[in-house]
C-alpha cells in the first residue's frame, strides 16, 4: 500500500481544508456576526482539532484500517456498512456539486458563451487522472500547488489594502458577542468536511512511533494555517465592501481580484485567482473522489477502473443536472450544515468512546 510523507500529509490536509472555502466563508459569517463575523472562523476551525485526534487516537489502536473498516469491527458488520453507506453519499453528493461550481463560477466569470459542461467535464477529467495515478502522486500535486494558492491569496489581500474604507470594521460587536457565537456553527462544517477525508486516509499515513506526534502537530499546523488565511479574507472584503457588500457578494474574493491594480498598468487580475481557486478545487473534490471510492471498496469490495470511472460519471451527472447560481450555493449549505457536520460530530465522537469502553472493559 501506498504511503505517504508527513510533510505530504499537512499540505494535503491544508487543500482540503482551504479548498473552496475561501470564497463563500466571508458570506456565511457576516450574514451571521455582520462587522465581527471574522472573529468566528478560528473557533469554528478549532473544533476540528478533537475529532482529528480521536482519529488519530483510533489509528493508533487498529492499524491499517479506515474508520468505516474500524466502525464495523465496533458496531457490527451491518451497522457499520450503514454508516459506510451514509459516508459515500455525502462525499459523493458534495463532490459533485463542486464540480458544478466550478462551471458555475467560470461560465460567469471568464467565457459566459462557452457552454458549462465544458468545465464540468474538464474538471472531473483532472480529477479523474490525479486518482487514477495514486494516493502518492495525489499529495505531491497538492506539495506543488498549495504554495502558489497561499501566494495568490496573500498578494490579492495586500494589493487591495489601498482599497481599504476606514472605519467599516467598527463597531467590531455591533450585531452582538452572540452573533459571533452562532456564527461558529456555520464555520464548523468546513473543517468537519476535512475529517471525512481524515477517516479514510489514514491507512496510507506513516504508523511509527516518531511519526505519529508529528501527523498530531500537523493537525493544528493545517487547521490554524486554513484558519488564520480565511480569517484576513473574510478581514479584507469587510474592510473594502463593507458588511452589506461583503454578504451579497458571493464570491466577494474575486470581485476583489478584478479591482487590483498594479502601477494602473495591470488590472483585472481576477483570472489568476480564478486558476488559483481551480487548483485548490481540484484537491478538495478529489480528497471526496477519493473517500468515495475506498468506501465503495471497503463496503462492497467495489474497486478497480470500471467503479472509478462510475463514479466520475455519477460526479458529472450530479454537476449537470444541478441548477446553477445562488441555489447550488444554497444546496452546498445545505449538505454541509445539515449532513456533513452532524454526521461527522456524531459518528467520530460514539466511535472512540466506544473503542475506548471496549478497551476498559476488556473486550
Amino acid at each position: 500500500m501506498e504511503r505517504i510523507s508527513v510533510h505530504q500529509f499537512i499540505t494535503l490536509g491544508a487543500g482540503v481544508l482551504l479548498g473552496t472555502t475561501f470564497l463563500p466563508i466571508a458570506t456565511v459569517v457576516t450574514e451571521i456576526g455582520g462587522r465581527g463575523g471574522w472573529v468566528s472562523i478560528l473557533p469554528g476551525f478549532a473544533a476540528g482539532v478533537p475529532y482529528a485526534l480521536m482519529v488519530f487516537s483510533l489509528m493508533e489502536k487498529y492499524p491499517g484500517k479506515n474508520l468505516i473498516e474500524i466502525s464495523e469491527i465496533l458496531f457490527g458488520k451491518w451497522l457499520g456498512k450503514l454508516i459506510g453507506i451514509i459516508f459515500v453519499v455525502i462525499t459523493t453528493y458534495l463532490g459533485g456539486l463542486l464540480v458544478a461550481q466550478i462551471g458555475d463560477i467560470y461560465e460567469v466569470a471568464v467565457m459566459p458563451l462557452t457552454p458549462i459542461g465544458v468545465f464540468h467535464l474538464g474538471g472531473i477529467v483532472l480529477v479523474y487522472f490525479l486518482i487514477r495515478s495514486g494516493i502518492e502522486v495525489f499529495a505531491r500535486f497538492a506539495e506543488i500547488i498549495f504554495p502558489f494558492i497561499v501566494i495568490a491569496l496573500a498578494l490579492n489581500i495586500g494589493l487591495s489594502i489601498p482599497r481599504i474604507e476606514h472605519g467599516e470594521l467598527l463597531p467590531l460587536l455591533g450585531n452582538g458577542l452572540f452573533s459571533i457565537i452562532l456564527g461558529v456553527p456555520k464555520v464548523i462544517p468546513f473543517v468537519m468536511t476535512y475529517i471525512l477525508f481524515l477517516a479514510v486516509i489514514i491507512p496510507f499515513l506513516p504508523t511509527g512511533k516518531r511519526e505519529l506526534p508529528k501527523l498530531k502537530r500537523g493537525v493544528w499546523r493545517v487547521i490554524f494555517l486554513v484558519g488564520i488565511l480565511d480569517t484576513l479574507i473574510v478581514l479584507i472584503q469587510i474592510l473594502v465592501f463593507g458588511p452589506t457588500e461583503t454578504i451579497r457578494l458571493v464570491y466577494g474574493f474575486l470581485t476583489l481580484g478584478k479591482m487590483v491594480e498594479i502601477s494602473r498598468t495591470v488590472a483585472g487580475v481576477e483570472s489568476l485567482f480564478l486558476g488559483v481557486w481551480l487548483g485548490a478545487a481540484v484537491i478538495k473534490i478529489t480528497a471526496l473522489f477519493f473517500s468515495t471510492i475506498w468506501g465503495l471498496d471497503t463496503i462492497f469490495r467495489l474497486n478497480g477502473i470500471k467503479w472509478r470511472v462510475l463514479t466520475a460519471v455519477v460526479l458529472l451527472t450530479i454537476a449537470c443536472k444541478f441548477v446553477r447560481g445562488p441555489a447550488m450555493i444554497i444546496e452546498l449549505g445545505i449538505v454541509d450544515q445539515y449532513l456533513t457536520m452532524p454526521f461527522v460530530m456524531l459518528w467520530i465522537p460514539i466511535l472512540w468512546g466506544i473503542s475506548h469502553w471496549k478497551k476498559s472493559a476488556g473486550t
